[in-house]
């Protein structure tokens, strides 16, 4: 496991005031705390169907940003958190704490569908243990439910021909295949590797099985859609709010819990949507406004400084309106490395660490109480801006 690095470990900003979470309910899901903990946590209280309201007492919680078919940088990532095994068995070892991934699994990458199987099976070990995993759906999860397949990698579209042959050894049990992929995935790939022939690459009938084959598992319906329909694209836990591109004032007075069950079910169902209402919270539309760093640096100074704080008070407002603290997001690679800004009222975690993207080294955010701190590769320079020891 690398060295863990230490930076940015700041308090949050003190003028915003979270709202009380929302109490269980009869739709609340309890997860238990592992019966070996030498300490007795209080368990974590889910609310919403998929999650969005989480409390997760006393929990660690790791940020990871964007993955984009990256089996191995997801790998890295996860080892640096400190919850996957470096052994290749693909073991939970995190404990009690929360993962958090912030969408953007899809794309760029061959093994998507391997990453949200090891996510998935991490989960349940998760739960084993007092801990637990999140995603959050970012935009090229909803473009590939809405069969946009601009930038999917062409051998991602083999291993949808290749899990959906593997399924047919499964028949009906569906949780069983889809945990079991992440152990699988690795030997289909290879085989298909062994089998192909220089050939291949202008085979325009396997090209248009793939096609097809990930229409079938992507579309409304679709398995993999009702996968990710599990999932939501805004997650409050504890204090800090997690989306993929961000977060405004009027998405939350819309209602976040009524965005996540409304982006849900479209992509669970099969009926046409064509004449639904347009959904409300789409990266492709423009949700992801308040990613910004500095504009219009080009400018005078009296202009940056007038953007800064009118940003600023967007993301203020937003943050005390659905009562947390910070914002976490992906979406926009960062090239100077996870960050924070406007007082660190929001958090950027998306480093473009596929090879598909920047290839560049993995980074994750650990979060304790209302303190957030970066782990990097002790081979990564950085400026440390202040390390404090937890207690």
């Amino acid at each position: 496991m690398a060295s863990l690095y230490l930076n940015s470990l700041l308090p949050l900003p003190p003028n915003s005031h979270p709202q009380k979470l929302i109490e269980p309910s009869s739709s609340s899901s309890l997860l238990s705390t592992s019966n070996c903990n030498e300490v007795s946590l209080k368990p974590i209280v889910i609310n919403g169907d998929p999650p969005t309201f989480v409390s997760a007492p006393s929990r660690r919680i790791i940020a990871v940003g964007d993955l984009h078919g990256d089996l191995g940088k997801a790998r890295d990532a996860l080892q640096m958190g400190g919850v996957l095994s470096s052994d290749g068995r693909d073991q939970w070892i995190g404990q009690d704490t929360v993962l958090v991934q912030v969408g953007d699994i899809l794309d760029r990458g061959d093994d998507e569908i391997a990453i949200l199987s090891l996510l998935r099976s991490l989960d349940v070990q998760a739960k084993a243990n007092g801990g637990a995993v999140f995603q959050v759906n970012g935009n090229h999860e909803t473009m590939n439910v809405e069969g946009d397949f601009r930038y999917v990698d062409a051998r991602a579209f083999d291993e949808c021909t290749d899990f959906i042959d593997y399924l047919q050894d499964y028949g009906q049990d569906w949780d069983k295949a889809f945990t079991n992929w992440i152990s699988e995935s690795r030997q289909w790939k290879e085989d298909r590797r062994s089998s192909q022939t220089y050939w291949d690459q202008w085979n325009v009938v396997k090209r248009q099985k793939g096609v097809i084959a990930r229409s079938i598992l992507f579309r409304p319906g679709g398995r993999l859609a009702c996968e990710l329909a599990r999932h939501g694209v805004v997650l409050r836990i504890n204090n800090w709010v997690f989306c993929h591109g961000g977060l405004l004032p009027h998405h939350v007075a819309y209602g976040v819990e009524r965005i996540n069950r409304e982006v849900s079910a479209w992509m669970r169902s099969a009926a046409n949507y064509e004449d639904s209402p347009q959904m409300p919270f789409i990266a492709t539309r423009g949700y992801d406004s308040v990613v910004w760093s500095r504009l219009y640096s080009g400018e005078t100074s009296e202009l940056a400084e007038y953007q800064i704080e009118q940003v600023n008070k967007i993301l203020q407002d937003t943050l005390e309106a659905v009562g947390a603290k910070a914002m976490v997001v992906g979406h926009t690679p960062q090239l100077s490395g996870v960050n924070c800004e406007y007082g660190c009222g929001i958090w950027r975690i998306d480093v473009g660490m596929s090879s598909g993207v920047l290839d560049s080294r993995p980074e994750v955010l650990e979060i304790r109480g209302d303190k957030a701190r970066v782990i990097r590769s002790n081979r990564d320079t950085f400026h440390e801006l202040q390390v404090a020891d937890y207690i």
